[in-house]
């Protein structure tokens, strides 16, 4: 299996600057993406530097370290892996050779036909050295650079075998070369910084460099930064379609963060106002699962008038529970990072909102905490729908089996999870929320329905399908 990641990606070119402090406060603002690993590669005159380890962005790089990353030029990578092993063979950004120099590549994303290209790969001599699908993309295009020398012309013949999500970004001589899948699942975005021009896999990640957001990179769209300047190169046609992840407003993005042109923190909001409606429960308060819940819970407990309360509280020391890479270590974390206010929750009943439920048993602990403080009654509001089918693009939901809402009805889910009853916010109302047309977003773990085709899977655009 490749090794699969859901990961935050930065680059940057700037005018005589040193690159390495941008991309440290880059990697920084995007630490919730990914906590396993990061890496940060550089170039000068011709010379790639690279440093790599496991751990979190200030603990792997110290100034020292930083100091020897020379260079105007350089991209950076954290990482949460999805499939694969955590060790510091699969952190990125990884080297390799196109043509005679090298060239560092980092990627977020799943390649659905990663197995098709290996093997193509493998029966033109290639050898690869590890599992993980950002070495195999990063192969394809040093193998179609190698009938041409126009990098930006190899990687859209790479593309065009592709399939899948990614935002990628590759460092090759002075340049960096970013560019998304062609129906722009993953997020990438492009902006200034001080001294020169960025991208980022959030828009908060440019704000934290000294920077602004200018626009989302356009899906199959190759952008290469030079010498401090953004060149646009060509958009791969994809007759229009589109298919961003809606788990990147209801999830994974900063609140702080715009995606698609949409406030992320206003649509959490919206998605609040609208599970209210939807789901309206009787309660003495609305309490958020911090922190991604909390606009929901805000916008909840404006529409139900029913007041608002931190009756959690996280330790902010300790990691997002749900990209942790085993299930053990996330239910030991659950109830090492949150814990209750002494007496506000006693004899109340209590609204609980989250973001998601993926596989219920961190929500369970949750559940369980809210009880033993003494509440009287927990209805969990959810502010996405049922989670019943697999991630192919990046997301760590890989099998049916392990979703808690797979083959279960609403009361069901209740149980499973101890709470006296669960609502999940409508297809319809995320859709709305979110403010972009339901055919231009992958609601595949939603649905079932995805935007490309998947082994075994169904196809959003197929007319004729059986329920799943």
């Amino acid at each position: 299996m490749p090794a699969r990641e859901q990961c935050g990606v930065v680059g940057v070119s700037l005018q005589g600057k040193g690159a390495a402090p941008h991309l440290f406060r880059g990697l920084r603002a995007l630490q919730h993406r990914g906590q396993e690993s990061a890496g940060i590669a550089t170039a000068s005159h011709g010379t790639l530097y690279h440093r790599k380890g496991m751990g979190l962005v200030h603990e792997i790089f110290g100034q020292e370290l930083l100091d020897t990353l020379r260079g105007p030029v350089g991209i950076g990578h954290v990482r949460y892996s999805t499939t694969g092993s955590s060790d510091l063979e699969n952190a990125q950004p990884i080297v390799v050779k196109v043509r005679d120099q090298d060239a560092a590549i980092a990627h977020n994303g799943d390649i659905v036909n990663f197995e098709r290209i290996r093997r193509r790969l493998e029966a033109q001599g290639v050898e690869l050295l590890g599992n993980a699908d950002t070495e195999t993309m990063a192969q394809l295009i040093a193998l179609e650079y190698g009938r041409t020398r126009e990098l930006e012309g190899a990687i859209r013949r790479a593309c065009a075998e592709v399939v899948g999500g990614y935002a990628i970004v590759l460092l090759a001589g002075s340049k960096v070369h970013a560019f998304r899948d062609p129906l722009g699942i993953r997020p990438l975005v492009v902006g200034t910084v001080d001294g020169g021009v960025a991208v980022a896999s959030e828009s908060v990640a440019l704000e934290l460099m000294g920077g602004r957001s200018l626009r989302d990179v356009e899906p199959g769209e190759v952008v290469v930064l030079d010498r401090g300047q953004v060149l646009k190169g060509a958009v791969t046609p994809n007759g229009g379609e589109r298919a961003h992840c809606m788990f990147e407003w209801v999830y994974f993005s900063r609140p702080d963060s715009i995606a698609e042109g949409r406030p992320v923190y206003d649509v959490r909001y919206r998605i609040g106002e609208r599970l209210a409606r939807e789901s309206p429960a009787d309660a003495d308060l609305v309490v958020p699962v911090p922190d991604s819940a909390r606009p929901q819970a805000l916008g909840f407990a404006t529409v139900s008038k029913v007041p608002y309360a931190e009756g959690l509280i996280k330790n902010r020391f300790v990691e997002r529970t749900f990209i942790l890479p085993d299930q053990r270590r996330r239910e030991f974390e659950v109830r090492v990072k949150l814990h209750p206010v002494p007496g506000l929750l006693k004899g109340k009943r209590i609204v609980l909102v989250d973001d998601s439920i993926v596989r219920g048993t961190t929500l369970r602990e949750i559940v369980q905490m809210v009880r033993s403080a003494g509440a009287s009654r927990v209805d969990v509001r959810v502010g996405c729908p049922p989670i019943r089918a697999p991630c192919y693009f990046g997301v760590d939901m890989k099998e049916r089996k392990e979703l808690v809402a797979h083959g279960r009805d609403e009361p069901q889910i209740a149980e499973a999870i101890g709470a006296d009853s669960v609502h999940y916010l409508s297809v319809e109302g995320l859709v709305e929320s979110i403010g972009l047309p339901e055919g231009q977003l992958c609601l595949g773990c939603l649905t079932a329905k995805y935007p490309v085709d998947v082994p075994e899977e169904r196809h959003r655009f197929q007319k004729s399908l059986a329920e799943f």
